[in-house]
């Protein structure tokens, strides 16, 4: 049986998807924009749009019961690959120990043009 997650501390879905599903005990977050869930803006910068993409995962998780502790798998979608070590070194402040496992990958465009999307994959 699946739960569909929802959360007004994270941004509303834009199309037809949920903002994450909990079945058992797993967790998926759908992939997270950096979108500010009060304002529905971008903040500016790779840093502020890390920050806010991880800050929204972790409001999604929290609304099926888990934690950025509870993650065993992200992905990292970049508009830009030169922005690695700039998301790495924000990344790095949400997961500091015992850290999941990664993907990181450039992709051509990301929906309303965000430099950063992030999604979440977590066991409780």
């Amino acid at each position: 049986m699946k739960e569909i997650l929802t959360t007004t501390k994270a941004p509303g879905a834009i199309g037809p998807y949920s903002q994450g599903i909990k079945a058992g005990s797993l967790v998926i977050t759908s992939g997270q924009l950096p979108l500010d869930p009060e304002t529905d803006t971008f903040p500016k910068g790779i840093e502020a749009q890390t920050r806010q993409s991880l800050e929204n995962c972790k409001q999604v998780l929290k609304a099926a019961g888990a934690t950025l502790e509870n993650v065993i798998k992200t992905t990292v979608f970049l508009k830009d690959m030169n922005d690695f070590g700039a998301m790495n070194q924000v990344y790095a402040t949400f997961f500091t120990a015992d850290c999941p496992a990664r993907s990181a990958v450039e992709v051509a465009r990301l929906p309303k043009d965000a430099l950063v999307e992030i999604e979440c994959l977590a066991m409780i």
